[in-house]
Parts: structure tokens; sequence; C-alpha cells
């Protein structure tokens, strides 16, 4: 067993020790400073350097790149470019192609909408409405099943599962003939693909390091965008299929679109490696993805980045008494509370673009090819805010631009005259859409905040579990008294997107303050009592550690 496990340790995970008094009482339940050496400790030093301190946090036996610990092995930039490039395109490229699945399957929607979908089932807007908020309660309420069952069984079996089970729903809506059984798949789409992307999210966390995941995830999420370009040509071709009298056209768009996901389910089962030292077999070939060498440069850079990551295999399940830790961690609260309106200044427009331009007169098959040019600038600036934030390391202020894109476009459509061109109205809804995209910043913020992989498994579900909420929220916003120009929708939105302004500033101080708060504690203790806390305590305590800083 690893020296972590042969110490004591006088606090689970997510509670523990936070101020000089707490230290105090741990002393007093016996833990012995005696035979600590005084020696000083360097918050800002990585523990893996200190060969003092190394063994505290090595990671635990089942962890599954456990024989390729070495806090002495050194490597080239040169040599960590190029492994992080292969992972980029052995798991990354898989992980999109993935969402790519997950987009279709529930984006295709829009487009049906606009081939005569409700009018076809005899629905109104409201009942698309209902359907719509159905589908995000169910999709909400399986987020956290979802990655407790991914902690459990692992994302290279959960994940395969629940692709091919919300394609096999999508593939049933193609025999949608009523209200009722519009109801039913929202439904079990929204249990089947709830809780996917944070299962993606945290596998992923095992790849790549704190700082680079909200660059991949601006991929990741910029595939959604991807995928609206390819799904605007798939239907555009599809929907004409409503001339052969037999169906409508959105049923052969689902039928098309859920038998290609499926078959993504499928290779993922065969091809999603569990950790970079497994990933001999399969479709993976007998000699695996990577060599000795790089499998120890994969496992100790992330390792040295985040030790906590060591303190869990990929397959295990999180304890209650883990869960419980996590709920009542209430520095992650901020990014929640957060989470809930972060998107809804675009989220509503999105889902109502298709009846909006139908509104102005556009035809169908024009509406698919309209919705393509921002979704295109959407991806140039999803990945521009990425940058920005990676450059200046400045999360709130890098969410900020996007709140603030979004509130200028809003005012520009409440104050257009309705006698304005449909062209324009069109042109500033492309731009409303194609806003600096924060989410995944926000998400690798929440990641990296969490502080351990058992807080990180729950905070993921968490953080977009509040999002599905705002999402719910979002789906009523738009009324059909409100329409054409929903005035008064846009400018419940444009409030939304100043309110956000305003509490990103006030997460951004809050995190400064508990980082200052933990250095003043720290800066109180004696060196005997500084060596016994990071031997002792900080292992075992993730983000509640003095040795833990906040990012913002």
């Amino acid at each position: 067993m690893s020296a972590i496990n042969n110490h004591p340790q006088p606090s689970s995970p997510g509670s523990g020790s936070s101020s000089l008094s707490d230290l105090k009482r741990d002393e007093k339940k016996g833990l012995d400073f005696s035979s600590v050496e005084a020696n000083e400790i360097d918050p800002d030093q990585n523990v893996l350097d200190n060969k003092e301190l190394r063994d505290y946090y090595a990671p635990v036996d089942s962890y599954e790149g456990r024989h390729r610990f070495d806090p002495e092995s050194t490597w080239t930039e040169e040599e960590e470019n190029a492994v992080v490039r292969k992972v980029d395109l052995r798991v990354m490229s898989f992980a999109c192609l993935i969402f790519f699945a997950l987009q279709l399957d529930r984006g295709n929607l829009g487009s049906a909408l606009a081939d005569g979908f409700l009018k076809d089932n005899g629905m109104t807007t409201q009942d698309y409405n209902n359907g719509q908020s159905i589908f995000f309660c169910c999709f909400l309420f399986s987020e956290l099943p979802s990655q407790l069952m991914n902690k459990w069984l692992g994302t290279t079996n959960w994940v395969p599962f629940q692709i091919m089970a919300w394609s096999a729903v999508t593939i049933g809506q193609g025999w949608i003939s009523n209200r009722n059984g519009f109801f039913i798949t929202r439904a079990l789409l929204g249990l089947a693909e709830g809780g996917l992307i944070p299962d993606l999210i945290l596998y992923l966390t095992f790849w790549y390091k704190n700082e680079e995941l909200p660059l991949r995830l601006s991929a990741f999420w910029a595939t959604l965008t991807f995928t609206g370009i390819v799904q605007g040509f798939i239907a555009y071709g599809v929907l004409r299929l409503r001339s052969l009298g037999l169906y409508g056209g959105w049923s052969y768009l689902f039928w098309i679109e859920g038998a290609l996901t499926f078959t993504i389910g499928l290779a993922a089962a065969f091809y999603l490696p569990a950790s970079p030292t497994t990933t001999a077999g399969r479709l993976r070939g007998k000699k695996g993805w990577f060599n000795e060498r790089e499998e120890i440069i994969l496992v100790n850079r992330v390792l040295r980045d985040d030790p906590t990551k060591g303190t869990m295999s990929q397959v295990q399940h999180i304890s209650w008494k883990d869960f419980k830790a996590c709920l009542t961690d209430f520095d992650n609260y901020p990014l929640y509370f957060f989470s809930f309106a972060a998107m809804m200044p675009a989220t509503a427009p999105s889902a109502y673009l298709t009846l909006v331009l139908k509104g102005l007169g556009f035809s169908t098959l024009n509406i698919q090819l309209l919705a393509i040019p921002y979704q295109v600038f959407f991806m140039f600036n999803c990945f521009g805010l990425a940058f920005f934030a990676k450059k200046t390391n400045q999360r709130a202020f890098s969410a900020i631009i996007g709140q603030a894109w979004a509130l200028v476009i809003l005012i520009a459509l409440v104050c257009t005259p309705s006698s304005v061109s449909p062209w324009v109205r069109y042109a500033l809804l492309s731009l409303l859409l194609a806003y600096p995209y924060s989410h995944p910043i926000m998400v690798g913020w929440n990641s990296t905040n969490s502080g351990s992989v058992r807080l990180r498994t729950v905070s993921a579900s968490f953080y977009n579990m509040m999002t599905q909420v705002g999402q719910i929220a979002s789906t009523q916003i738009y009324r059909a008294a409100d329409a054409p120009r929903y005035n008064k929708a846009n400018s419940a939105l444009a409030g939304v997107a100043a309110a956000n302004i305003v509490l990103l500033l006030a997460i951004k101080g809050y995190f400064m303050w508990r980082n200052r708060q933990k250095r003043a504690v720290w800066n109180a203790l004696t060196s005997e009592e500084k060596d016994h806390y990071a031997k002792h305590i900080a292992p075992t305590i993730g983000n509640k550690s003095l040795l833990f800083e906040f990012k913002h």
C-alpha cells in the first residue's frame, strides 16, 4: 500500500482542518508532532517535488497507472507535446464524436419543427414547450445517477450503453403520431442522455492537466455547433423525402440519424480505453497506443498537476460518506448558482430559431441553411474565448465577455422596430447565437476548484444539473402571445445577462477572499505545524486544504 494509507488521517474527503484551532484539535486527539522535523513547507511548491511529502500523495494501489508512477521521472517539452497530440487524436477526437452523437439526436427536433412536426401531430407551440420541459426534467434527474453508475461501472462500459439507449429512442420518434407519443419519447430521451456530459468530462480529467481542459472542452462544445451544420445539410436532403407520401420527412430524419448514432455507440464499446496504461486490445491494436516511456509521461504529468487524481481508480463507486462530503462542500456552490442562468440568454432564442424564422416568412428548406452561418461564427468565438482564458488565466472575466455580448444583442433586438427587414432580425439573431460560449471554461473551472476526484465526480453532475434547471426555465420564456418579435422574452433575457455579469464579479471576489483566508491561516502556523499539516491532513481534504488555491 502507498504511504498515504499508512498515516493517521484525521478527516474524511471534503472535510477537515482549515484553521489553526482545528490543527490544534488534531494534536489533542493524539497525533504526535514530536517526531516531525521542523521543515518549512512552501505552499507554492509541487508536493511531488518534495521528497518528504511525495509518499503521502502517491496514488492508491488500485489506480490504473500506479505501476507507472515515478515522481523522479523527467521529460522534455517536446516529448510531452507529442504524447498530448496522441491523446488529442485518439481520445479527444472520439469524445467529440460521442458528443456529435448526443447533439445529433437531441438537436434534430428543430429540423422536424421546420418540416411541420407540430401540425402533423396535432400539437401547439405550448405542447412543444411542455415537451422540452419534460426532456430537461428527465435529463436533470438522470444526471447524478448516471455519474454514479459511470464511476461504478466505468466510462468504457456505461457510456456506450447510454448512446445505444438514446439512439433506440430517437429511431422510435419516427413513429410519433400524437402529443402523448411526443411527451413519452422526450422523457425517455432525457433519461438516456442525462449524465453523458459530466461522464465524459470526468473521463477526460484522467488524460489532461487542469489547465489543458478548458481548451479541449471548447473543442468538445464546438462539436455541438459542427453537428448543427452537418444536421442542417442532412435535413436539407432528408426532409425532401416527405414527397414520397408515406411519412413526414421528419420521420426519415429520426430513423437515419438514430441508426447513425447507434453505430457510434457500438463502436465506442470496443474503442474507448479505460486509462492511458490499458490501451491494448479490441479496436486499439494488440500493442496499444503508447509505449512504456509515453505511459510514464502521461501518468506522471497528470499526477504532478493534480495528485488527487490518483486517489481513486476509474472503476470505483462513490460511498455515501463521500457523497455527503461533496454535498456539503459549499465552495463550489457559487459556480452552481451561476450555471442556472449562464446559458439562458442564448438557449431560449436557439430553441425557437426555426419557429421565429418561419414566422418571418422564410421557407422550410431555406431555414436549414440559414441556421448554418451563426454556427460557424460560434465555433470561432468558442475557441477564441478559450484561448483568451488560457492566455490570461482569467475565468470570471472570460465568462463575462459572453454575457456582455448577449446583453448588447438582446437590447438591439428589443429596440429594433417591427417594420425592419426580416433579414436584419435574422442577422441579430445569428449574432446572438454566435456569442462567445463560456460553458467549457465554467465546466473546467468547476472541475479544477473541486480539488479531488470524489468531489469532482459529484460536483460535475451538480453543475450540469443546475444548468438543466436553467434550461427548463428557459423553455417557458418564449410564449405564443409574445410572437413574432418576442420583446418581453428578450427584455427578460437581457436582464438575466446583466445579472450574470454581476454574479461573476461576485464569484471572483469570493474565491479571492477564500485564498487570502487560507494563506493567512497557513502563515500563522509554526514550521512543525506546517510540516504535519502538509503530510497528514492536506492529502485527505481536497480543496479544503490550506495548500489548495481556488482558481478565478
